[in-house]
């Protein structure tokens, strides 16, 4: 009789648990459903892969950064590029692999403000080289990128650090209006190699602001970015006779480059007309040369 009631009670506890991991899959549909298809995931990984046969593959194009092997390590496919999702280990094959010079990393920000990071592909060098189209790479892995986007171009480091080259206004100043009285602010950002140095000046006059006038200032300093150098022209309580065009020049040893935008100024007795009407900015991109962001 002891045997009967130990199988009874054998049966008894696996329908109990059974009846338990039902009710724990209702209360968590999630979780159950995360496991299922972590399962059925695996199997298709473990029925995906057959005998490789190189012939059959694909050719992958337009691979900016390079090809890799798939998850079968059969077939070539694109790799991942720079800023993109990837597989922090080579046991998952899920958002793939990264390419040339490029490694998959957490960013170590998002985990200092408790926010969940997510793996992405980081270049291995920060170090600008010069192209031998004459242009300047922020790292090797924007230099891959060019190379392959362009392949007939053949396109070859010419050596490390950035390209000689006039500066380039990434962002000039623009037309503004104000009020007698109130203040006004221009900036002036320039990338160039060598360095540039910024010079302001009214009206095309040879004489650099701010000159003896103590209601203008001019401040300077490097950035945003690398090989960048901005520089501001302040004029403080504006007066009709401030009116006209300022110019921001940038030059080093290879050359220059200017770059203008117009004052208005108004008085308060000039806004208060019933058929004042305010200007609109002037726009004259060729009036600061190329300004490709060559660098970025």
């Amino acid at each position: 009789q002891a045997k009967p009631l130990n199988v009874s009670c054998l049966v008894f506890s696996l329908l109990s648990l059974h009846w338990a991991l039902l009710q724990l899959g209702q209360a968590f549909p999630s979780t159950s459903d995360y496991l299922q298809r972590g399962w059925q995931r695996l199997l298709e990984e473990g029925e995906g892969c057959t005998e490789c046969r190189p012939e059959e593959c694909p050719t992958p194009r337009g691979c900016l950064s390079g090809t890799v092997r798939d998850a079968c390590d059969c077939c070539w496919e694109c790799a991942n590029l720079e800023g993109q999702i990837c597989d922090l280990d080579n046991t998952n094959h899920f958002y793939g692999k990264c390419g040339e010079h490029l490694e998959c990393r957490l960013d170590a920000e998002d985990l200092r403000h408790g926010e969940v990071p997510e793996p992405q592909c980081t270049c291995l060098s920060h170090l600008a080289l010069c192209g031998s189209d004459g242009k300047t790479y922020a790292q090797i892995c924007r230099f891959l990128e060019a190379s392959h986007a362009h392949p007939d171009a053949n396109l070859t480091v010419a050596h490390e650090g950035p390209c000689e080259s006039e500066p380039q206004i990434t962002s000039p100043p623009y037309d503004t209006w104000n009020i007698t009285g109130q203040d006004v602010i221009f900036g002036c950002e320039v990338f160039a190699y060598p360095m540039a140095s910024i010079e302001w000046r009214k009206d095309g006059t040879e004489m650099l602001l701010p000159g003896d006038d103590p209601h203008i200032s001019v401040q300077f300093r490097g950035g945003p970015q690398k090989y960048e150098v901005t520089g501001w022209l302040q004029i403080q309580g504006v007066r009709v006779t401030d009116e006209g065009t300022y110019r921001c020049f940038a030059r080093n040893r290879v050359g220059e480059v200017v770059a203008l935008a117009s004052l208005t100024v108004f008085t308060p007795d000039q806004l208060n007309l019933t058929d004042f009407s305010l200007p609109k900015p002037r726009v004259t991109p060729e009036d600061y040369g190329e300004s490709e962001e060559d660098y970025y």
